[in-house]
């Protein structure tokens, strides 16, 4: 069962409503998405910290539903 790039965005937005939140199918199957954040509440956190807060925003759904997501996160500038 595969997510939808509306699924992904609305559970990013949720935990960053001032998020900038990008989404491409990379693959057309709905497995495999990039997506790019930006967003204030990155200011701080390292890249790492940045990725682990998006992945935590997805609900579990990473690795599963969603099976790949090439992930850049930003501030905004």
């Amino acid at each position: 069962m595969a997510m939808a790039a509306t699924d992904i965005e609305r559970l990013i937005k949720e935990a960053f409503p001032d998020a900038v939140v990008v989404i491409e199918d990379l693959a057309g199957d709905g497995d495999h998405y990039s997506a790019r954040v930006t967003s204030q509440a990155f200011a701080g956190k390292s890249r790492v910290q940045q990725h682990q807060m998006v992945y935590s925003a997805l609900k579990g759904q990473m690795g599963g539903v969603l099976h790949a997501l090439a992930l850049e996160t930003s501030l905004p500038k």
